[in-house]
């Protein structure tokens, strides 16, 4: 296993990042257009198709207390879909905080002239880098698809 897919599942974007098992590094790659729910299949195929992923990585949004929450319900739907369309293995993550590290990390990029304000749209996709980085951390090769790290 070395490529991975990660997802920052939103109700409007989708943020999508891919990540290296072997650095156990991950990069913001897109986001993908929600509507009613539903992503842009057509593009997610073409992003599968050329990165060849071994496992897919979705966050799991939580309460702070470690509860899911409405979003969770969606997460875990997307899940399914991702699993019945692809046939990969699909790992919950645990995205507590993600957003605000990506926001953090997006603000010392922009302190220090490597991103611009109209970047700002792409902080969703540094979200699903964050949490493919804490997928690849905290996982030995096999991914864990039943429970949330």
């Amino acid at each position: 296993m070395s490529c991975v897919l990660g997802f920052d599942v939103g109700s409007r974007l989708t943020g999508v990042a891919v990540g290296n098992a072997i650095t156990t590094s991950a990069r913001a790659l897109t986001t993908i257009i929600m509507r009613d729910g539903e992503p842009d299949w057509l593009r997610l195929d073409a992003l599968r198709q050329e990165w060849q992923p071994d496992t897919l990585i979705v966050g799991l949004p939580l309460h702070l207390d470690g509860t899911e929450q409405a979003a969770s319900r969606a997460a875990r739907r997307f899940c399914a879909q991702l699993q019945a369309r692809y046939g990969l293995p699909v790992a919950l993550v645990d995205e507590r905080h993600s957003s605000r590290e990506a926001a953090e990390r997006f603000a010392a990029a922009r302190a220090v002239g490597l991103k611009r304000r109209r970047d700002a749209a792409a902080i969703d996709a540094l979200a699903a880098a964050v949490i493919v980085e804490r997928w690849l951390h905290a996982s030995p090769l096999m991914p864990d698809d039943t429970a949330a790290r």
